[in-house]
């Protein structure tokens, strides 16, 4: 038995930008609930959580930015070329993530349970998982994701790669290796592949149910094998401006869900969203000219939020275009306030902001629970 009775948890790990999220992504499309581990790390030493005092303690106030929280940058300087100093450093924040983990775990209604963490085995975790994945790129496909989506010069990528250990020591060690080393579409068939073979009886959607009805409109949970039908309604609503294709959308679908809004049928709008680091997000929305903005908007977004409570979300993100600002009253019916991203007051949540808020963007916030995960432990 498992350090979870009635969970069956997946532990995935691999070196830098060999695509474990993308991987952890997919494997929530399936139905697995993800804890993204790094990202509790993050939490754990923000102001007012438990690694906070410990971290500023010992390694100097010098680590602090002008707003008092610590500055991960240079707190990294420190860690990533001193090995005692990033032993120091694991002992305060491993022991907090792990009952992080553990409350997030207890809480989640999925059976399934993925999480990812870059430390997965050096940190314990690994132990308590029943099946260990881990996520395999070559070297030049490392380099170039660093380079692209970071934005990092090719001898600072290269430095980052190297200090890591070879990829063959966590690999050796997995039931499951992902090579992810191709399109989205060939790593999401080796991740569905992997999924039947552990859970041969169960079909991905009854894992998940995604569908809500009010009135005569009903919201539906898209799936990959949807992209055309999203590509071609999101090109078509969006009146040209988008211009999306096939593999356009299945690599959305390595960052995002799409929901779509049905009548009698007939596909009349759609949303994407995600939910990371416990906060949901919706960035993506385009309805007919035929739904009002309310209709719409009460349907999609009340199933956005009865998933993401489901996922333990502390708040609820919905970005609209400038052009939508005469709409607020629209959006406070739905329970929805304006927000900057200073207004949330709350660290981690101020970063989810800055990472989804598109440009030329407004910006309406929902809270959709009181505690916060890292306040009891």
């Amino acid at each position: 038995m498992g350090a979870w009775p009635g969970k069956f948890v997946i532990g995935l790990t691999g070196n830098i930008a060999t695509g474990k999220s993308v991987v952890r992504k997919m494997l929530e499309h399936l139905g697995a609930y993800g804890i993204d581990a790094d990202a509790l790390s993050h939490r754990a030493i923000a102001q007012g959580s438990p690694g906070y005092e410990p971290v500023v303690d010992t390694f100097g106030k010098w680590i602090l930015a002008p707003d008092r929280q610590i500055d991960r940058a240079k707190l990294g300087r420190v860690v990533f070329s001193d090995p005692a100093a990033m032993a120091q450093l694991e002992a305060i924040v491993h022991p907090l993530v792990g009952q992080a983990v553990d409350i997030l775990v207890r809480r989640s209604q999925q059976a399934v349970i993925v999480i990812e963490a870059i430390k997965l085995i050096e940190s314990g975790i690994k132990d308590k998982c029943d099946s260990l994945w881990v996520t395999y790129s070559p070297h030049d496909k490392q380099l170039a994701r660093l380079m692209q989506k970071r934005g990092m010069s090719e001898a600072a990528a290269r430095q980052m790669i190297s200090a890591q250990p070879p990829q063959e020591k966590k690999t050796t060690l997995a039931q499951v290796v992902i090579r992810n080393d191709g399109s989205f579409e060939d790593t999401w068939q080796k991740v569905y592949l992997a999924w039947q073979r552990l859970f041969p009886s169960v079909e991905p959607e009854t894992l998940q149910p995604s569908r809500a009805v009010a009135g005569e409109l009903a919201v539906y949970r898209a799936r990959p094998r949807e992209a055309d039908d999203i590509a071609t309604l999101i090109n078509r609503l969006s009146g040209g401006v988008r211009k999306l294709t096939h593999e356009d959308v299945m690599a959305a679908f390595g960052d995002k869900a799409f929901l779509l809004l049905r009548l009698d049928g007939k596909a009349l709008g759609v949303v994407g969203w995600k939910v990371e680091n416990l906060v949901a997000r919706t960035d993506d929305v385009y309805l007919e000219d035929s739904i009002s903005l309310v209709d719409g908007l009460r349907v999609l977004m009340t199933e956005v939020e009865r998933v993401s409570r489901e996922l333990q979300c502390e708040i609820s993100l919905l970005f609209m275009p400038v052009g939508y600002r005469s709409q607020a009253p629209v959006f406070r019916a739905l329970g929805y306030q304006p927000r900057t991203v200073q207004g949330l007051g709350v660290r981690a949540w101020e970063e989810a902001a800055i990472e989804s808020m598109p440009s030329n963007s407004l910006m309406f916030f929902k809270q959709l629970r009181q505690d916060r995960v890292l306040r009891p432990v």
